[in-house]
């Protein structure tokens, strides 16, 4: 907002003929009405925007679970659409009693927020309930990452388990330090205390949510090893396919859809001008944010269709959505701060990095049925790094503050410091979500409370253990029906 208009009765009265001091109270009361208005104004438009966007990121929910459905097999459909939900509901919980706390609530020496407990003394001058429900929203697309690495073998209540303590303390601990205002690797901070002199720079998340949810999901996805058919002793890799390539791509629209609601929408505030009476403005920024992430996942779309095609032979649509998603992913951490044909770049690479970590996760025998954590985690990292390489100095200054000698991308004549601060980020989320959810994981599969039995897994979730099947539908490997069609044809 620009400068609040000010009015002095006693500089108005010189001005002014008879009964001068009545007059210019008059007028300055009307002048500082007018001014309260636009105060008002400006602040129902900025949480409305962010209301808005937090709806956006919300549906996203609904996307993770139209992918996550047509991902698996049918006997596996109801069970991995009932852990989508429970991950909102479990998810909104849990970071109500103790996640914003953690993540906003006052630092305690950088790393972990103190206060504002289940909402206590909220909301404050900084943050109101719009902003609580945006990172909520947030905070359950993260756990709903995880969710689809150890698809199709989990037992129901590790997902309980899981999503409770990434919500309530993981993901939280790890927005504060990048995210709040006095996290220890934040670029909010003053410019004396910022790592490298710059903060790691993370806009809306390639490192604080897609890293986190995809490391998390494979300390599990390891932890549990694959799912039973889908490497021969050979170790030749056996495609479990999903069954619906339709969900599959309803639910990437929809994610897609979302995105603008998770990029744009970071900015948090819209009615914000960066030069004083002109057309020019926060407005501008969510409007270059929104052209970056399109660029970004197109290019990734395009280039895994293609790559895919020279590698398999094929034209698959599950895996240029994978892709398009990959690119998404990886543009989330600079989409405000880099010029669109940079996005195109981060797009091109990321796509080149999915294929990567996907042949690598064949040759190590590691199963994730939705590619998440190569995905996620694998595009988000690629995503932090190309941040360091891009982000320009104009854009920094206006999203992050402006501040003299501010380090910006290395390959835009800005030096290697945030680079650096990058690849701490990266360091550090790998290593404090692979402590904290692989500990959790291991205990789990200690307790035997982790893995489903052989004879469960074979037979799908649905039927063991939710009633029924969501749909009459089989799968190719379901040996039981294959049985009862020889059954039928042997005369």
């Amino acid at each position: 907002m620009s400068a609040a208009l000010t009015c002095s009765a006693a500089d108005l009265s010189s001005l002014l003929g008879p009964n001068a001091t009545a007059a210019a109270e008059y007028i300055c009361g009307q002048l500082g009405t007018v001014n309260n208005r636009f105060t008002d104004a400006a602040f129902a438009i900025d949480n409305t925007y962010l209301l808005f966007s937090a709806y956006l990121v919300f549906s996203m929910q609904l996307g993770f679970a139209m992918l996550c459905a047509g991902s698996v097999r049918a006997k596996n459909t109801m069970n991995i659409m009932l852990t989508n939900v429970l991950d909102a509901a479990a998810g909104g919980l849990f970071y109500y009693l103790f996640g914003y706390a953690f993540a906003f609530g006052g630092s305690s020496q950088g790393f972990i927020g103190r206060h504002n407990f289940a909402l206590k003394d909220f909301p404050t001058l900084t943050s109101d309930y719009s902003f609580f429900l945006y990172q909520w929203a947030f905070a359950i697309a993260a756990a709903g990452i995880t969710s689809g690495s150890i698809a199709e073998r989990t037992q129901f209540v590790a997902y309980l388990i899981y999503s409770s303590f990434l919500t309530g303390f993981v993901y939280p601990v790890v927005s504060h330090w990048f995210w709040s205002p006095d996290g220890w690797a934040s670029p909010f901070r003053s410019p004396e205390n910022r790592l490298f002199g710059t903060g790691a720079i993370d806009f809306a998340g390639s490192g604080v949510v897609h890293m986190v949810g995809g490391i998390a999901g494979l300390m599990g996805a390891l932890i549990e090893g694959p799912r039973r058919g889908r490497f021969e002793k050979s170790g030749r890799a056996i495609a479990l396919r999903g069954h619906s390539a339709s969900l599959v791509v309803l639910g990437t629209f929809l994610l897609w859809f979302g995105w603008y609601g998770f990029n744009p929408g970071s900015f948090a505030k819209i009615l914000v001008p960066y030069e004083s009476g002109s057309s020019y403005g926060q407005w501008s920024g969510i409007g270059r944010t929104a052209v970056t992430t399109t660029l970004a996942g197109s290019t990734a779309a395009l280039t895994t269709l293609f790559g895919k095609r020279l590698l398999s032979g094929h034209w698959n649509v599950t895996d240029v959505c994978n892709g398009l998603l990959g690119g998404f992913a990886a543009i989330t951490g600079g989409c405000s701060v880099v010029e669109p044909w940079a996005a195109i770049v981060c797009g091109f690479v990321a796509a080149l990095v999915l294929i990567a970590c996907n042949k690598l996760a064949e040759i190590v025998q590691y199963d994730d049925p939705l590619e998440a954590a190569q995905l996620h985690g694998g595009c988000g990292a690629w995503g932090l790094i190309f941040v360091g390489l891009f982000a320009k100095e104009k854009y920094v200054n206006e999203v992050y503050g402006a501040a003299p000698g501010r380090p910006y991308g290395l390959f835009m004549g800005g030096g290697g410091k945030l680079l650096g601060a990058q690849f701490v980020q990266i360091l550090v989320i790998a290593g404090w979500v692979s402590a904290t959810m692989g500990t959790l994981f291991f205990i789990l599969k200690k307790l035997d409370l982790l893995r489903i039995s052989e004879k469960d897994e074979m037979a799908g979730m649905d039927m063991t253990r939710h009633g029924g099947f969501a749909y009459m539908y089989y799968d190719n490997d379901d040996e039981s029906h294959k049985a009862t069609q020889l059954q039928r044809v042997e005369p």
